[in-house]
């Protein structure tokens, strides 16, 4: 028998055993529950694992507006995880930034021309208040100008494989609010797009590398500069923190945006029962004739991921393999060598999903075995020996594109090689039948 064909007889007699459950795309998970959220483009990504639990219109490029904030927080911290700069670091105020500051018609706490501010007080105006010039000063402290900033932000995002997006400013603004301060060669009515995938992942790497952000992010409220001339009143712009109009107690975070052209957009988060999502949602509403929109179009995905789905174990670790799949053994004391996984593979799935479905086929190394499919001894236990392949899987998503579809499966346990006798005999055996073949 040759390898080929042995491989072939092994896979069909895997696949006809080894039988678990399957279910439905990301997408029929919604449309069994008859969920719909109201927003051009959506997302609800479970935050260890990073499965997408809802995606509609995801990978579609809009408008990111506020969310954009993100990324230049996420290099503050790199630069104060780095020694750069620290909280009580001053930061003097240029022309830019104090201009944009100066326009009331966009979130900002007004700055001082020349004026110095810490980097805790543009941190926690930019966090929680979403002020624009604030952001244009930490930008151009850590890099020297908000175009170099801006570079930064776009290695950054290339570096978690986000590569079809637009970035042109720190804030998320249209380039037309900018005064003329525009990226180098950027049109004058320029504006940073991303998916709401992308978004999600710069959620996601934000939160899992400093997790912080959210003792800022889930402020209510706080005064600006309190108990100076300066004192402002900052309410944070997601409204679903404890106090505010659309209070959700789970949430803690993250970011809003509004443009003309982005709509009403939010990066949300909540952590129940130990369980974080990660939502986004972009185009929900146009954010002023309907201002809660994005917040219940979020609150909706939450109830879902949160009340809809359970973990589950679809292949176990040490699970063993039936008798009948053990791999012939050549030269050893033993005539087979059983099989374990060393891995296990578990999926949100939706609550009452059908557990029949699902099938994976055991799939040798080829390099482990000789053309009659055997593996010579010895061997030892915990050998690698080939992977389960979960067959299926092809609508099951995850944030950062991969879905874990192979098990390795190892020998369950060790097989010490046969004596002379037996081995010569084998040897002597297959050279003679070598030799037949010929004639």
């Amino acid at each position: 028998m040759t390898l080929l064909n042995w491989k072939k007889i092994l896979k069909s007699s895997l696949v006809a055993s080894l039988t678990l459950p399957f279910f439905g795309t990301t997408a029929a998970f919604a449309e069994e529950t008859d969920m719909e959220v109201e927003a051009e483009s959506a997302i609800l990504i479970d935050f260890d694992t990073s499965q997408i639990l809802y995606n509609q219109n995801a990978e579609d490029q809009r408008g990111i507006a506020s969310m954009t904030k993100m990324l230049v927080e996420y290099i503050l911290f790199e630069e104060i995880e780095a020694g750069n700069i620290d909280w009580d670091t001053e930061i003097t105020i240029s022309e830019y930034a104090h201009n944009i500051s100066q326009n009331y018609a966009l979130s900002n706490v007004p700055l001082h021309m020349g004026g110095t501010y810490t980097v805790q007080e543009l941190y926690e105006s930019l966090a929680i208040y979403s002020a624009n010039g604030a952001t244009i000063a930490l930008a151009e402290e850590i890099e020297g100008s908000e175009e170099a900033f801006v570079d930064r932000m776009r290695e950054l995002v290339e570096s978690w494989g986000i590569t079809d997006y637009e970035l042109y400013n720190t804030t998320g603004l249209n380039n037309s609010f900018l005064m003329g301060n525009h990226y180098s060669g950027s049109e004058e009515d320029a504006e940073n797009y991303m998916s709401a995938k992308g978004i999600a992942i710069v959620s996601q790497r934000l939160i899992a590398d400093y997790p912080e952000v959210l003792e800022t992010a889930s402020v209510p409220t706080k005064t600006f500069r309190e108990g100076t001339s300066d004192a402002i009143g900052m309410m944070n712009w997601n409204w679903m923190l404890e106090g505010l109009s659309h209070e959700r107690m789970d949430v803690d975070g993250l970011k809003t945006g509004t443009t003309q052209i982005a709509g009403a957009t939010f990066a949300g988060t909540a952590e129940a029962d130990g369980r974080r999502l990660v939502s986004v949602v972009m185009g929900a509403g146009d954010g002023f004739s309907n201002r809660g929109q994005r917040f219940e179009e979020t609150s909706k995905l939450f109830d879902y991921g949160f009340d809809h789905f359970t973990f589950e174990s679809i292949i176990e670790k040490e699970m063993n393999l039936d008798a009948e799949h053990n791999i012939p053994v050549r030269n050893g004391l033993e005539e087979d060598v059983s099989l374990v996984t060393t891995e296990s593979l578990e999926l949100y799935l939706p609550e009452g999903a059908d557990m029949d479905q699902f099938s994976y086929t055991f799939v040798p190394d080829e390099d482990k075995l000789n053309q009659n499919g055997e593996v010579e001894a010895p061997i030892s236990i915990g050998e690698n020996l080939g992977v389960l392949v979960v067959d299926n899987l092809d609508d099951i998503e995850f944030v950062d594109g991969e879905t874990p579809d192979t098990i390795k499966v190892a020998a369950a346990e060790s097989v010490e090689r046969a004596g002379f006798v037996t081995v010569m005999t084998n040897w002597l055996r297959d050279f003679f039948s070598g030799l037949s073949d010929r004639f």
